[in-house]
């Protein structure tokens, strides 16, 4: 499918990189936490619990309503409610209040995603390959998070937090601005516009196989929270390193999604949807034996780079996919599918925290193999999805 508008596909994809990089935020501040108030393991699992949680009730919550309603505002709010929770969460000294102030953080997250995303697959006319761009965005922004977090905190300590935030009123603000500005109203989605079936397509709704997807997101999750929580803390604690060399681990993991995600958005508009997320699994379940078994830091590092990549080659055929399988509740869909694969995970974290307190972090990450073993065994049960037909094409109007 063609790109419908480059202009608008860009602006989201900005957003969604300023928003995904508080959410790569929250790992990257748990060494610092650690290292300045000695939170334990399952303290710093909890963290990870208020940053993803709350966000795997409410996201699915904010897709329902986006399907019956206009909010496109969603995408500027909760852009800047994830900057501000960050933002804060340094600021504080009691634990009760950090976890508020990240769960606040968590909530805008949930926020912006499927407004976003519903967004995206207007604008880039329902493809894998333009999912991708805009998923990439998010990924360059967790990617980034590591080493914007280490360059503030490094010079301020956590009470630098506050300085996290603006680069989300920055963008917020922007993006509002160009909503409201007659130039640039025809190329910002409005939300009613997102609201006729994305990207023109429509017909039955299989819950049968959304369902399938939903499961296959879980095991998509439990991965990626439990590498972004542990991948620093691992290396740090195997090869005794820096804190600084954590975060190129981190970064490393986050950087091969950016990498993963464009080649998975390619792969899929060339081999098929269902050919890529059955790659994407298998080869990421052999990366994660290679961080558990490799005994060299450098080849734990090229294994993280690795593993990174493979598990988002699936990422934007699994959006589009799931998009397809419910093309009548696109926002649902996304928030379902996105809300599952961003925070799920981090619901379990605090049985792996107290496994990894118990039995060591490198015991962690070996849970990851047999996980994803059954992740490519769920792909097997992904069908085709059926019946498609080509819906009125919606007419934009300018966004309020």
């Amino acid at each position: 499918m063609e790109v419908k508008n480059n202009r608008a596909l860009g602006l989201l994809t900005v957003t969604h990189g300023v928003n995904d990089m508080y959410q790569g935020a929250v790992p990257a501040l748990l060494p610092f936490l650690v290292a300045e108030r000695g939170y334990s393991y399952a303290l710093v699992t909890g963290i990870i619990v208020a940053a993803t949680g709350l966000s795997s009730v409410v996201q699915p919550l904010f897709g329902v309503v986006i399907d019956r309603r206009p909010m496109g505002w969603l995408v500027a709010v909760g852009m800047m409610a994830a900057g501000l929770g960050v933002g804060l969460s340094g600021l504080v000294d009691d634990y009760a209040w950090t976890w508020l102030a990240i769960a606040l953080s968590g909530l805008g997250v949930a926020a912006y995603h499927p407004a976003a995303a519903k967004a995206a697959r207007v604008v880039g006319g329902g493809s894998a390959r333009s999912m991708g761009i805009f998923s990439v965005g998010g990924n360059v922004g967790v990617a980034l998070a590591p080493l914007f977090v280490a360059l503030i905190l490094n010079a301020a300590g956590t009470r630098g937090t506050w300085l996290l935030a603006v680069p989300a009123v920055v963008a917020g603000v922007g993006y509002l601005l160009a909503r409201r500005s007659p130039r640039a109203s025809g190329s910002v989605p409005s939300a009613s516009a997102a609201s006729v079936s994305a990207a023109g397509v429509t017909g039955r709704d299989d819950w049968r196989a959304f369902g399938w997807l939903s499961a296959l997101a879980v095991f998509w999750s439990v991965p990626y929270v439990v590498m972004g929580s542990f991948a620093a803390l691992n290396v740090i604690g195997r090869f005794h390193v820096s804190t600084a060399t954590g975060a190129a681990t981190l970064t490393a993991f986050t950087a091969g999604g950016v990498v993963g995600t464009l080649v998975g958005g390619w792969l899929a508009e060339r081999r098929g949807r269902l050919s890529t997320i059955r790659l994407g699994y298998l080869t990421a379940a052999l990366a994660v034996a290679g961080v558990v078994l490799v005994p060299s830091l450098a080849g734990v590092l090229c294994c993280t780079l690795l593993f990174g990549t493979a598990l988002f080659v699936p990422f934007a055929a699994q959006v589009t996919l799931a998009q397809d399988y419910l093309p009548n509740r696109v926002g649902t869909a996304s928030g379902l599918t996105l809300g599952l694969t961003l925070s799920v995970g981090g619901l379990l974290s605090p049985a792996f925290g107290a496994l990894a307190d118990a039995w060591g972090v490198h015991t962690v990450l070996a849970t990851l193999i047999a996980v994803l073993a059954v992740a490519v065994l769920l792909t097997l049960r992904l069908p085709e999805p059926s019946g498609l037909v080509q819906a009125p094409r919606p007419v934009a109007e300018p966004a309020a």
